[in-house]
């Protein structure tokens, strides 16, 4: 089990890790210490707003922080993925065509453009972070992972060869089960948090809305265009679940400050 743990974060961050004897027994559970990246991001997260807050930092440059510890924490690993699909998709080419351009390791006009508008974005709606969504946020990061790891295990794929089917073919029901549990604790824990803290509930209610959002849209529209999932696809649904759970979370900061202060 230390292998599987070494193998995820080795594979999903930049975090220095030992070795690990990579053999199918080792890749079997590694799928299952996945969402712990999202716990590592979450708590960086958190120290960055508390660091902020005690030295009064200005918004811009605390939102700023708190895009790049996602991107430092994975050295961007999902990015690739969401440049890449977004090429691919934009082609409007067939399976094949689409399937190729994932492979392609050079960056389209595409790629470009929803890549900076997706970091934009992002960045722009961090500025108006405060701590409940932030709270949310964070719950955010461990719940794409693991519903990027059932993704994994449970959606066909697209390829024989590659990551997700390496890790596909070495885990069993009992992985599927384990993410499943998993998922199960992480919401629990975000509505016990927000309930103890006495916290609107629809900070954890929205993030879960755009979470079940992203997976169905990634599940019924995106993967049946390639015929399956990929490394790359899986990465683009995890950025396009975090950044829907973010807007989600910031909009409702704007409503319910309409509500106090109509």
């Amino acid at each position: 089990m230390i292998d599987s743990f070494i193998i995820a974060f080795s594979t999903y961050s930049r975090i220095p890790m030992p070795k690990a004897d990579w053999n199918e027994k080792s890749m079997k559970y590694a799928m299952s210490f996945f969402p712990m990246v999202g716990i590592v991001i979450a708590v960086i997260e958190l120290f960055i707003w508390w660091t902020a807050m005690n030295i009064q930092t200005y918004n811009m440059i605390t939102a700023f922080f708190l895009m790049l510890a996602p991107i430092a924490v994975t050295g961007g690993i999902h990015l690739d993925g969401l440049f890449d699909t977004e090429d691919a998709l934009h082609s409007y080419g067939d399976r094949e065509k689409k399937l190729s351009i994932l492979k392609d390791p050079h960056i389209g006009a595409f790629a470009v453009i929803y890549g900076v508008m997706y970091i934009l974005g992002g960045y722009s709606l961090a500025t108006e972070m405060d701590i409940e969504a932030l709270l949310s946020v964070c719950f955010g990061f461990v719940i794409s992972r693991e519903l990027s790891g059932l993704s994994v295990v449970c959606f066909p794929k697209a390829k024989k060869d590659g990551m997700v089917s390496s890790f596909s073919e070495s885990a069993d029901s009992k992985v599927k089960n384990v993410l499943l549990a998993e998922l199960a604790v992480t919401v629990i824990c975000m509505f016990s948090v927000f309930i103890y803290g006495k916290i609107e509930l629809v900070y954890p209610a929205v993030t879960l809305a755009a979470a079940a959002v992203s997976f169905f849209r990634y599940r019924y529209r995106i993967v049946p265009e390639f015929g399956g999932t990929t490394g790359d696809l899986c990465g683009y649904f995890l950025c396009n679940c975090e950044f829907l759970i973010l807007f989600a979370n910031i909009l409702i900061i704007k409503i319910l400050e309409m509500r106090v202060f109509p």
